[in-house]
C-alpha cells in the first residue's frame, strides 16, 4: 500500500499584514469599508508581520537535523509568500524557494470584500439574511466563495502532497491564510460542518499560528493547533485579527 501523506505536515497562517491593521482601525473608528490601497492579492505583510515570520523561521531553524520541512507551499498572495520568503531566510526550510500554489490563496470575498461587519449590514441587508438562513459553512457571497468552495480546491492540493511528497523523509509546511488552515483541517481530520464550526468559534488563529500534523501508520495525528510559542519565545507580538471583511470571514 503507497503512502498517503508527508511524515510531519505544518499549516501556518500568514504573518499579520497591512489589511488586518486597517480593518482594526475601521472597526475602531466605526467605518463601514477597510481602507486598503491594494487588491487582497497583494496586501503586504506591516512591520510586526514581518518580525512574526523571521521569528517563526528562526524556530524552524532550531530544530535538529531531520526535522526541518523539507519542502514548503504557499499561497500566491503577497501576505503569504512575504511570510514564506522570511521564514526560508532565516533557514527554516531546507528548500530556499516556497513554491506558490493557486488553490491554496485567500477565500474569495466577492461583493462583500473591504467591508467591515457594519458596512455589510448596511449595504447588503439582504444578504447578511441569506448568511444567517443558510449557514456559514455553505454561505457564497455574490462573486465570492463559500467555505465548501475553498475545500474543493483543497482536496486537490490534498493529491498532490499525496503523489509527490509522501515519500519517507518528506515534512512539508504550507503557509496561507485563516480559512484555508480550518479547511485543512476539515479534510485532514474527516470532520463534519458542525464540529469545524465548533472550533472555528474557539476563535481566530493567529498570524504565524502553527497547526502540526505527525504521520501515524496510514493518517496523519494532530499534534499542535495554533501554536504561538515560536513568536513568544522570540518576542514577537501574537496578533489574531481575522482577514477581511470581518463579518463574512
Amino acid at each position: 500500500m503507497s503512502r498517503r501523506w508527508p511524515e510531519r505536515l505544518w499549516i501556518v497562517r500568514h504573518g499579520e499584514s497591512a489589511g488586518n491593521v486597517a480593518r482594526d482601525a475601521a472597526l475602531k473608528s466605526g467605518r463601514a469599508v477597510i481602507d486598503i490601497a491594494e487588491r487582497d492579492a497583494d496586501v503586504p505583510l506591516s512591520n510586526v508581520g514581518e518580525d512574526q515570520a523571521r521569528s517563526l523561521g528562526r524556530w524552524f531553524a532550531d530544530l535538529p537535523d531531520g526535522e526541518r520541512p523539507t519542502t514548503c507551499f504557499v499561497s500566491p498572495y503577497r501576505r503569504a509568500m512575504q511570510t514564506a520568503v522570511l521564514v526560508a531566510r532565516e533557514g527554516g526550510v531546507e528548500t530556499e524557494q516556497p513554491i506558490a500554489d493557486e488553490r491554496l490563496r485567500e477565500r474569495e470575498f466577492g461583493v462583500l470584500d473591504r467591508l467591515t461587519k457594519m458596512g455589510i449590514e448596511q449595504r447588503f441587508p439582504d444578504q447578511v439574511e441569506l448568511r444567517a438562513r443558510i449557514g456559514k459553512f455553505y454561505y457564497r457571497p455574490p462573486g465570492g466563495e463559500s467555505w465548501t468552495d475553498v475545500i474543493l480546491r483543497l482536496r486537490s492540493f490534498l493529491d498532490t502532497l499525496s503523489l509527490h511528497y509522501a515519500e519517507p523523509g518528506s515534512r512539508v509546511l504550507v503557509v496561507a491564510h485563516q480559512v484555508v488552515v480550518l479547511c485543512l483541517r476539515y479534510l485532514i481530520e474527516e470532520l463534519d460542518e458542525e464540529r469545524i464550526l465548533a472550533i472555528d468559534r474557539q476563535g481566530d488563529i493567529a498570524n504565524c499560528g502553527v497547526t502540526e500534523y505527525a504521520l501515524d501508520g496510514d493518517r496523519l495525528v494532530l499534534e499542535r493547533y495554533n501554536f504561538t510559542t515560536p513568536l513568544s519565545v522570540e518576542g514577537a507580538p501574537v496578533t489574531a485579527e481575522p482577514d477581511v471583511p470581518s463579518g463574512s470571514r
